[in-house]
């Protein structure tokens, strides 16, 4: 198919992504004229191979793991391969949840443009310039460059920076446009919203109470003394050492609607209660979320197509 949607993941994350691919046909009238694809790390043999090996990111030595919330950031620039280099693709992290048709995004002129994204929200954008690669529309046939093991090794003979990477620095800047930022949306809900971005990650909905697995960066251009801090603490105590646990998200719609697309996945046979429940047991997902779905209340209704039921079988 020209269009499809991928959604990139690791083991930690594969219920927000499969819950993503959910809302994606949920919210769309037009499901026959696009595919949703699961890129899952562990299918992927050159991330297992880094294990433990240091690379290179945003100036400093970090040691890569398999392990942490978000070691799917390089397959972000899978989708124009696996397209064969053709067609459109829209490429999501798995904490991003369609709340709109998204065929309004996939079919758009992009003028000419390869990338279509938005900034980063603070210092990174304003500062840094970061174009925030979490959510891109991609015009496969303009990406022929991209090589995404060739960069991924590269990171480790140290030739190649995660950070400008992931921020598209690379890129020509002729070559990236934008879109409206309600289509990567930062941790905003309102009625405008098309696309949510639950990206503050220690408030991920469903991580409430679990300890914390991702690891922070470890440079800032503002207040230098931080990083240092955070680099004490790590040669101290170990990568998520001191870093407490997920705290509650605190805008309660947000959680509503996460969770009212999983007790409707759950209606649907898209997840299963042995499936979360395993989930839990790995502390991938907050251990009361069967209480939390208890109390949820169901969604509004929303155009649901014959084709939502791929959504089981998209990972």
């Amino acid at each position: 198919m020209e269009h499809c949607v991928f959604i990139q993941t690791n083991h930690k994350q594969i219920v927000g992504a499969k819950v993503a691919a959910y809302a994606l046909r949920r919210f769309s009238q037009h499901n026959d004229q696009f595919d949703v694809r699961i890129i899952d790390t562990r299918d992927y043999p050159c991330f297992e191979a880094r294990e433990g090996q240091s690379y290179l990111r945003d100036g400093v030595k970090r040691v890569w793991l398999n392990d942490d919330l978000q070691s799917f950031t390089p397959t972000r620039f899978m989708p124009p391969a696996l397209m064969n280099y053709t067609g459109r693709a829209l490429v999501i992290d798995p904490d991003v949840f369609a709340a709109a048709d998204v065929w309004a995004l996939l079919n758009r002129d992009m003028g000419g443009k390869a990338i279509l994204c938005r900034m980063r929200s603070g210092p990174k954008g304003l500062i840094d310039k970061c174009f925030a690669s979490s959510v891109m529309l991609l015009d496969c046939a303009q990406l022929k460059h991209w090589d995404v093991e060739q960069r991924f090794n590269a990171m480790f003979d140290f030739t190649q920076d995660y950070q400008p990477w992931v921020c598209l620095k690379d890129e020509p800047r002729d070559s990236i446009g934008f879109f409206e930022p309600t289509w990567n949306d930062f941790d905003h809900f309102t009625p405008e919203t098309r696309m949510l971005h639950t990206t503050r990650r220690k408030t991920q909905p469903w991580k409430t109470g679990l300890p914390v697995d991702w690891r922070p960066a470890e440079r800032f251009r503002l207040f230098p003394p931080a990083a240092w801090l955070l680099r004490l603490r790590r040669h101290l105590f170990g990568e998520y050492g001191l870093m407490g646990n997920y705290r509650a998200h605190p805008d309660r719609n947000q959680e509503r609607f996460f969770f009212g697309l999983v007790k409707e996945c759950l209606a649907k046979g898209l997840l299963d209660e042995p499936l979360l429940r395993a989930e839990m047991a790995r502390n991938h997902v907050r251990h009361d979320l069967f209480e939390v779905l208890a109390r949820t209340p169901d969604l509004p209704p929303a155009p649901l197509h014959p084709l939502s039921s791929q959504v089981a079988n998209a990972a």
